[in-house]
C-alpha cells in the first residue's frame, strides 16, 4: 500500500502541475484575445470574462492533461530506475498502474460530479456577458412552452414572433410554424402560416405558406395569399438560436435528466443532450484508458527503447482516440448511430486497445 500511495501522490502532483500551467497559459491567451475584441471595455470586466472561461477551457483539454501527466510520470520513474526496481521486486505492469489509474478515475469522477456544474454555470454566464458586449443585448431569442417553440427576431422594420410546434435537432427546420410581424409601433402587419420553415443565410424559406394582411381594415381572410414557397428575411443564425436554447455544456449534469425529459415532453429532440449526458458519464473510463495507453509506451527503461518516438506515439495515439470520441459524438447527435454506442463505444474500445498494447509491450 505504501508503494501505491507513492505512485498515486506522484501522479497527482504531476497532474496538478501540468493543469496549473495550462490554466495560466489559456487564461493569458484569452486575456489577450478579449483585450483585442473589447478595447472599450474596462479591464476589470475583461478579467471577469476571462476567469469565467477558464473552467470550460481546462475542462475541454482534460484528456490532453491526463496524457501529458501520465507520460511525464512514467518517464521520470523510468529514468530514475524506480520502475526497474519495482519490476525486479516481482510486481507486474498492471499492478504498478493500479494507483495512477485510480487517481485518474477519481479525477474523472470529481470532474463530472463537481467540476461539471461549475463549468456549466461559468460558461452560461460567460456567454451572456460576451453576447451583451457584442450587441446582442444578452437577450434570449428563444423560449420553450408546452404548446411549442417561440422565437423572436427584430429589425429596423419591426419585430417578428415565430411559433413552431417542433423543430429539428439543429434548429434549421421548424414545423407547423406561424409568423406574426409587428411594426415598430407595435401594430400587427401580417400573419404567415407554413408547414415548414427552413433557416438559410439571411432568410426563412417557407413551404406551403399562407399569408394574411393585418394592417388594413378589410377582411384578412378574403385577401389571404397562398404560396408554395415564401421567403421571410431574418438575422437569426443556427448558432444564435442554439446559444439561446442552451448548449448541453450550459446545463449541469445533475439537471440534464430532467431537462431531457422536459424537452421530450414538449415534443423536441433532446438527442444531443442525451449524447452529452452519456459522454460525461463515460469520461472517467476514457481518462483511465488514456493513462494505460500512455504507460504502455513509456514504462520501459529509457535505455531499451527510443524514448522520443515512444512519447510521440503515445501522445498522437491519445489525440487520435480523443478525436474519434468527438467524431462519435457528432454521429450520435446527428442520429447516425445510437446514443449509447456514440458515448460508450470509444471509451470502451480505447480501454481494450490500451490494455492490449500494455500486455503486448510489457507482459508479452
Amino acid at each position: 500500500m505504501i508503494l501505491h500511495f507513492y505512485f498515486a501522490r506522484r501522479f497527482f502532483w504531476t497532474f496538478a502541475g501540468i493543469f496549473s500551467v495550462f490554466a495560466v497559459l489559456l487564461a493569458l491567451i484569452d486575456l489577450i484575445k478579449d483585450l483585442q475584441d473589447f478595447p472599450d471595455l474596462p479591464f476589470g470586466n475583461i478579467v471577469e470574462i476571462v476567469l469565467l472561461n477558464v473552467p470550460h477551457a481546462n475542462y475541454e483539454i482534460l484528456p490532453l492533461i491526463i496524457i501529458l501527466s501520465s507520460v511525464a510520470l512514467f518517464l521520470r520513474l523510468a529514468r530514475s530506475s524506480e520502475l526497474v526496481v519495482v519490476r525486479a521486486s516481482g510486481r507486474s505492469a498492471m499492478r504498478t498502474l493500479i494507483a495512477p489509474v485510480a487517481v485518474a478515475s477519481l479525477i474523472g469522477l470529481i470532474g463530472v460530479t463537481l467540476l461539471n456544474p461549475i463549468v456549466a454555470a461559468a460558461s452560461k454566464r460567460h456567454n451572456d456577458l460576451v453576447s451583451s458586449q457584442m450587441g446582442n443585448g444578452g437577450l434570449t431569442v428563444l423560449a420553450i412552452a408546452i404548446e411549442g417553440l417561440w422565437l423572436r427576431q427584430g429589425s429596423d422594420s419591426g419585430q417578428t414572433v415565430i411559433h413552431a410546434e417542433r423543430a429539428s435537432s439543429d434548429f434549421s427546420v421548424l414545423y407547423n410554424t406561424t409568423f406574426l410581424s409587428f411594426s415598430p409601433a407595435g401594430d400587427p402587419i401580417h400573419r404567415i402560416s407554413a408547414a415548414e420553415a427552413h433557416l438559410t443565410r439571411g432568410e426563412w424559406r417557407l413551404s406551403d405558406a399562407k399569408q394574411w394582411d393585418l394592417s388594413s381594415a378589410e377582411n384578412p381572410e378574403a385577401a389571404a395569399i397562398a404560396a408554395t414557397t415564401l421567403a421571410v428575411p431574418s438575422e437569426l443564425t443556427q448558432d444564435r438560436i442554439a446559444d439561446s436554447f442552451g448548449r448541453p455544456e450550459y446545463v449541469s449534469i445533475w439537471n440534464l435528466p430532467g431537462y431531457i425529459r422536459q424537452l421530450e415532453g414538449s415534443g423536441f429532440s433532446a438527442r444531443r443532450y442525451a449524447v452529452w449526458f452519456q459522454m460525461e458519464l463515460a469520461r472517467p473510463l476514457f481518462l483511465t484508458a488514456l493513462v494505460i495507453l500512455a504507460a504502455s509506451f513509456t514504462m520501459r527503461h529509457t535505455r531499451l527503447a527510443n524514448t522520443g518516438v515512444s512519447v510521440l506515439v503515445a501522445i498522437m495515439l491519445g489525440f487520435g482516440l480523443h478525436y474519434i470520441r468527438n467524431f462519435a459524438q457528432i454521429l450520435g447527435e446527428n442520429g447516425q448511430i445510437p446514443v449509447l454506442l456514440a458515448a460508450w463505444a470509444p471509451p470502451v474500445a480505447s480501454l481494450l486497445l490500451a490494455v492490449g498494447i500494455l500486455l503486448h509491450m510489457e507482459e508479452g
